[in-house]
């Protein structure tokens, strides 16, 4: 069986890595219910890899029915210690234009309605998450969109909303003025959750923005791949 230290959730579009040389599918089940799809073991230039697409392999999971715990749980349990989420995004920038990808550094949750926490039923525990996201995996992030000619801000608050509808005209202009760059909603992707439920078990947890369009989500496709290649080639050095 594969081993992969590194998961890859792959959201709005990306339902499959290409590049990703399948070895093994594995069905996961969980304390917390099944995840969104079965998880794909394989190796991506020749790194292991397990690979969870969040909205099912169809698309056919809202987000507000992921079963975010569970999708990370099924990951612990086949020994991923660190998951980058890929995931799509408005923009409250000029500067932070569609096929731009942005590496947030800090979190707005506008989420009321998604488990947050497998800590409950008796368990308490409290975890600073001041600064969420690892410095090291989120360098390397920028580093690599860098190198495959991707464009990326290495910085940017990320607020999400509760969806399904997007913000008012009102909301987006009180979000920018609180310094919000990029913003997500149903349609997008919530993955608040998903990160709090990955922070709490005391993962290393990093996401990858690219600013939505119709465009960007085509144009990404090869970055997407060159990307990953060079990430993949400086996290294991990084990391030892």
């Amino acid at each position: 069986m594969t081993e992969a230290r590194i998961g890859v959730i792959g959201g709005s579009g990306l339902y499959q890595m290409a590049g990703l040389e399948v070895e093994e599918t594995r069905t996961v089940s969980t304390p917390f219910g099944e995840p969104s799809a079965p998880i794909v073991l394989g190796r991506f230039n020749g790194k292991p890899i397990a690979f969870l697409a969040r909205h099912g392999r169809h698309h056919q999971i809202s987000p507000s029915e992921v079963n975010y715990r569970a999708n990370i749980f099924a990951l612990k349990l086949l020994g991923v210690e660190r998951v980058i989420s890929v995931s799509a995004c408005g923009s409250l920038r000029e500067d932070y234009a569609p096929g731009h990808v942005v590496v947030p550094d800090q979190l707005l949750d506008f989420t009321r309605l998604r488990p947050r926490t497998f800590f409950e039923g008796g368990i308490v525990a409290h975890v600073s998450v001041a600064d969420p996201f690892c410095p090291v995996v989120s360098q390397a992030l920028v580093e690599s969109v860098s190198a495959a000619g991707g464009i990326v801000h290495p910085r940017g608050s990320f607020l999400t909303i509760e969806g399904p509808r997007f913000s008012t005209r009102a909301e987006s202009n009180t979000f920018r003025g609180w310094g919000v760059a990029i913003i997500g909603g149903s349609g997008l992707l919530l993955w608040f959750p998903e990160f709090f439920a990955a922070f709490l078990p005391g993962w290393l947890f990093n996401v990858a923005m690219v600013v939505h369009g119709e465009e960007a989500l085509l144009e990404s496709r090869v970055l997407e791949q060159q990307a990953f290649e060079a990430l993949l080639d400086a996290l294991p050095r990084r990391l030892s």
